[in-house]
């Protein structure tokens, strides 16, 4: 029968009430035993009704009684085994006997219940047996050894009780071992579930990480370079007729800053076009790949791609230069012995002085800004600081959509560094962050 069927089995007998059986079989095995055992008692009854001088019928019905306990061995087997050791000495109910030891030694009785019941069913059985064979032999009037009584008693009441309660034990022992082994696989289950969902979540986290990644770089490529387009169109088209050798230097920038921007938004969508890597065939189940070390490496490639062909501080003063050439004042000071660091920390000090510019752009026209780059032993500080706006200078009227400290403060934190930002008392605004640094070679 399949787990199916014993399932439907268990609760079509639980809805018609079959008491304490779980199974439909296992009522009807328990029905049979205890007819074949009322029938046994009842033919046992006759003789035992003649010896005791009883009527026949008290002796049969006495019979019938005792045998038809056999039907609650499952529910009371302590009970069974009892009223097996009781009608002993009537040489009645052997076969109760022998199913109610079993049916006692494979349940969950305690064992010191289990040894008690089992020594007085053999002390039963081997004074009666001891008895009989010893009446037996002096009816038939012929000489025995003095061992022959005391033996033939002893291998009866062993083969009556010893086999069913060592059969009971290894039958309760395995069906434990059974219920310990399915407990143990609805665990693993459910821990495979969990696994799955932690890592569904974990992979979800990933795909959420990676956009925001992305848009990030979107949003500092097409930022800076777009704003100082804008920038310059409009200072082309203000001295367009005035000052003509001016707008074609204006428009030549313009030029340059839209082919850069092409060429880093073409990176950027190179690297997401890069081709799939191989499927990995799957670990064998004995195999133990920790979800952690899954993350990890996933992060590592991410980090990886992320810094792959990004800029570096080496072009800091390329990027001074441009906001120049767009009419801001802008002074670059250096501090400490210039080094070569990992790449996304330098790709990440590059985007933050590139946002804080884009933002002066921005909110602050004609304001003159300050940019600091500090060189310190384990760390690389920059700062951004501008003055307040000149209101003689007209605003270009660029866009602003909120997101460039939140990106530099994600950006810098997600490298363990600290990011702060705040107005300043001259009026202006100031952008400060640190970054942990290791020497490219160990990086």
């Amino acid at each position: 029968m399949t787990t199916t069927g014993a399932h439907q089995d268990a609760a079509g007998a639980t809805a018609r009430g079959w008491w304490w059986w779980g199974r439909r079989r296992s009522a009807v095995l328990d029905v049979v035993l205890a007819l074949v055992s009322a029938l046994e008692c009842a033919g046992e009854g006759v003789g035992f009704a003649e010896n005791a001088g009883l009527p026949v019928p008290v002796g049969v019905l006495f019979g019938l009684v005792a045998g038809a306990v056999l039907l609650v061995r499952r529910r009371w087997p302590v009970a069974v085994v009892l009223v097996s050791i009781a009608i002993t000495p009537a040489e009645m109910g052997y076969l109760m006997g022998i199913v109610g030891l079993y049916t006692l030694a494979a349940s969950e009785v305690p064992r010191r219940i289990i040894a008690a019941l089992a020594g007085m069913s053999l002390a039963a059985v081997f004074i009666v047996t001891y008895v009989r064979v010893r009446q037996d032999v002096a009816a038939a009037d012929f000489e025995t050894s003095s061992w022959y009584v005391p033996l033939v008693s002893v291998m009866l009441s062993l083969g009556l009780n010893a086999p069913p309660v060592l059969f009971g034990l290894y039958i309760g022992a395995r069906r434990r071992l059974m219920e310990s082994l399915r407990e143990r696989a609805d665990s693993l289950e459910q821990e495979l579930s969990l696994l799955a969902d932690r890592a569904e979540q974990r992979a979800q986290m990933a795909r959420v990480e990676e956009r925001t990644r992305i848009a990030r770089e979107m949003h500092d490529v097409v930022a800076h370079r777009v704003s100082l387009m804008v920038v310059h169109a409009a200072a082309l088209q203000a001295v367009a007729l005035k000052d003509p050798q001016k707008a074609v230097k204006n428009a030549a920038l313009v030029g340059d800053m839209g082919r850069q921007a092409l060429t880093e938004l073409r990176q950027m969508l190179g690297v997401l076009r890069a081709e799939e890597p191989q499927p990995v065939a799957p670990p064998p189940p004995s195999a133990s790949v920790p979800l952690e070390a899954v993350g990890r490496a996933a992060a590592a490639a991410a980090a990886e791609a992320a810094s792959e062909d990004g800029p570096c501080l080496d072009a800091l003063d390329e990027l001074v230069e441009q906001s120049r050439q767009a009419g801001m004042v802008v002074e670059l000071r250096v501090m400490g012995e210039a080094r070569t660091y990992a790449p996304d920390v330098e790709q990440t000090a590059y985007r933050v002085v590139q946002e804080a510019l884009t933002n002066v752009h921005k909110h602050a026209a004609g304001a003159k800004v300050v940019v600091r780059l500090a060189h310190r032993g384990d760390e690389v500080a920059m700062q951004v600081e501008n003055g307040p706006s000149d209101g003689a200078v007209a605003d270009a009227g660029l866009p602003s959509g909120g997101n460039g400290l939140v990106g530099m403060r994600e950006r810098v934190t997600a490298l363990g560094g600290v990011f702060v930002s705040g107005a300043t008392d001259e009026g202006g605004f100031k952008v400060s962050a640190v970054l942990p640094v290791a020497p490219a070679s160990a990086a």
